[in-house]
């Protein structure tokens, strides 16, 4: 005897209310033991491996791949085996009546319908006590996965919808209509553009193909050579984490009344400065973002107005006394926003290690949920694309994000002369409610300064 258990898609934390299924590690009918990964489901940026806390035959899988699904929504159902039976007390056999005959060993207990056992439900606590089912990793797991099977029933010859005998023999498919063509001008006109005749339709009495009917498929298949093939576009859906970070852009732009300015500057005492830093201490080098991020944060002593989320329902702005830095990084799922909690604690090169680590996890597909949200500041480095300015989108609900062009040799007046030196452009989008441009434009040259003459940080310290 068996009973079906629907298993739904758990809370995944953070506030995500959905997920879209990668991957299904079993089929229908395979045999599933307690806590073992059934599907790989991705939800902001991160892959996870969801086991199943019912073991048995899986019986049915809601969704495909590409799929999205509600959490709560049921994911996969499961015909749970019921425990077995007690053993007969020693010493007495067994009563004939007790064995079961053919007809009852095919009996079973009638199923309980998709839906009726909630995700972690008693049913699970009852027949399996003890699945404490956890997340398997971020990514690609090490879960044991099961061969699918072959469906069922594959093979063998069609049954009968109805009772009393085989079904009906096909019907022989109907004979094709002959060509109506009188003129031989006609079939070698067809014949010299490569038009088959047969697809033709006859304006002539009874259907007659015509030499005007064949002039009008001809000229009819030239315009459609020349028509764009909308067959020849593409649509891509957005899933999973890109679709949750095109929402989160929408909503920037949509809510938050950004301004930007920007300042060139002089990166010479940047460059110079790392070099420096990395020459003293090559196993732990340090990137020109994390120098650039350790200049804001500074910055974010001074100008604490842009750390801060505007509270849009209570029209309040909400400032924060530890800086999380968030980043933006390119990975091959898309943008993502990893964020380094306190980063004003880190020394610049434990600041720059830290960076690396996220950047890293986040191409990886590693990085958990938890480190995407948060954030109350964020740099963006630009310039490793190439390009010298960007009016960059501030990410909801944050207030402000610093910019950093590519650093390229131009002519700079350095006192009476022009000389070739390393410049960037920095630019900074902040949200207009939080602050007016004097802070804005404060910050701005705050961190221009400094990265000029990086020197400047140790009276700030």
């Amino acid at each position: 005897m068996s009973t079906e258990r629907s298993f739904a898609l758990p809370d995944l934390g953070e506030g995500l209310t959905e997920a879209e299924i990668l991957a299904w590690l079993v089929a229908e009918g395979d045999e599933v033991a307690v806590d073992q990964p059934v599907v790989e489901v991705e939800t902001a940026k991160a892959s996870v491996e969801v086991p199943c806390p019912y073991g048995g035959t899986v019986t049915r899988l809601h969704g495909s791949a590409g799929d999205t699904v509600a959490v709560g929504t049921p994911l996969i159902t499961v015909a749970v085996p019921a425990p077995a039976a007690p053993a007969p007390r020693s010493g007495r056999a067994a009563s004939p009546r007790s064995e079961p005959t053919e007809a009852t060993e095919q009996t079973t207990v009638p199923s309980t319908r998709e839906g009726s056992d909630p995700a972690g439900g008693n049913g699970a606590a009852e027949h399996h006590a003890g699945s404490g089912a956890v997340l398997v990793g971020y990514g690609t797991g090490s879960g044991a996965r099961t061969p699918r099977r072959r469906a069922r029933g594959a093979g063998g010859p069609p049954r009968s919808t109805m009772t009393g005998g085989p079904p009906p023999p096909p019907r022989d498919p109907p004979a094709p209509r002959p060509v109506r063509v009188i003129s031989p001008l006609v079939r070698r006109m067809a014949r010299e553009h490569g038009l088959d005749i047969a697809t033709v339709p006859g304006s002539g009495e009874g259907g007659l193909v015509l030499r005007r009917d064949v002039a009008a498929a001809v000229e009819a298949r030239r315009a459609a050579a020349h028509r764009p093939d909308p067959e020849r576009t593409h649509r891509t859906p957005l899933r999973g984490g890109h679709r949750t970070m095109a929402e989160h852009l929408e909503r920037s732009r949509r809510e938050i009344p950004e301004a930007t300015v920007w300042v060139d500057a002089d990166a010479t005492g940047l460059v110079e400065l790392r070099r420096t830093l990395n020459e003293a201490d090559p196993g732990r080098p340090v990137g020109v973002l994390a120098l650039v991020a350790r200049i804001a944060i500074a910055g974010l002593e001074r100008f604490p107005e842009l750390n801060a989320h505007f509270d849009q329902e209570r029209r309040e702005v909400l400032r924060f006394d530890d800086v999380h830095l968030g980043f933006a990084a390119q990975t091959p799922r898309g943008l993502v926003v990893p964020v380094v909690r306190r980063a004003q604690a880190l020394s610049t090169r434990r600041l720059s290690a830290r960076l690396a680590e996220a950047a890293e996890a986040a191409r990886s597909g590693t990085l958990e949920p938890a480190a995407l949200v948060g954030g109350t500041f964020t740099v963006n480095n630009y310039g490793v694309f190439g390009v010298d300015g960007s009016a960059a989108i501030i990410p909801h609900p944050q207030a402000a994000i610093l910019g950093l062009g590519r650093i390229v040799r131009r002519p700079w007046v350095v006192g009476e002369s022009v000389v070739p030196r390393p410049v960037t452009e920095l630019t900074l989008a902040f949200d207009h409610r939080v602050c007016d441009g004097g802070v804005a434009g404060g910050f701005l040259r705050y961190v221009a300064d400094r990265v000029e003459r990086p020197e400047l940080l140790l009276g700030d310290a």
